[in-house]
């Protein structure tokens, strides 16, 4: 766990499984869903914690999520990092290894730990990371204009737009395109 930009990732990922992000309909609403997601992120201990979970972890993920989201859409210093501080004390261990060029972070899970523990870890890695490296500034809501998602930009030049560049940014474009076609043959 020492890629915060992978822990950012993963948590960009999970708030934007909300049913209000994609107007009412839920990207984690089973088991089955949430091992999914988990397989998709490439992480084989997280979807381990998720292939074990029970309906109650999922509710734990779900409430995870809306904290998260809550801490993203009111990004200052000192409530990213109390925030953060709070999903990683109780679940485990967050060491600096100094020994690293550049400095990497070292995560570590307290036995009997849940997967809503686990991604509770990730999230706080992945906004302590960014907080720590890239800034507040890279917190944001998505620039499409009928999307609800947020996302943590971690990209070199901190220019990106959407919480789903596939998805957003590609329904934008779609709109502007129709709209200049539209305004040329108004105009013709």
């Amino acid at each position: 766990m020492d890629d915060y930009a992978w822990a950012a990732g993963l948590t960009t990922d999970l708030i934007n499984t909300a049913a209000a992000v994609w107007h009412g309909e839920d990207h984690l609403p089973d088991l089955t869903s949430f091992v999914a997601f988990t397989e998709l992120h490439g992480s084989d201990a997280l979807t381990a914690l998720a292939r074990r979970a029970r309906v109650a972890d999922l509710h734990a993920v779900h409430e995870l999520r809306t904290t998260v989201r809550e801490l993203i859409d009111h990004p200052s210093p000192d409530r990213l990092v109390a925030g953060a501080s709070a999903l990683t004390a109780s679940v485990g261990a967050i060491t600096l290894l100094a020994d690293h060029t550049p400095p990497r972070w070292t995560a570590s899970l307290r036995p009997g730990a849940t997967v809503a523990d686990a991604l509770s870890l990730a999230c706080g890695v992945g906004i302590l990371g960014v907080v720590r490296t890239l800034g507040v500034e890279r917190f944001r809501a998505c620039g499409a204009p009928t999307c609800r998602g947020a996302f943590i930009d971690t990209t070199r030049p901190g220019r990106r737009r959407y919480c789903m560049p596939g998805l957003c940014g590609n329904r934008v474009n779609v709109a502007n395109h129709r709209a200049r076609r539209a305004a040329a043959r108004e105009g013709s």
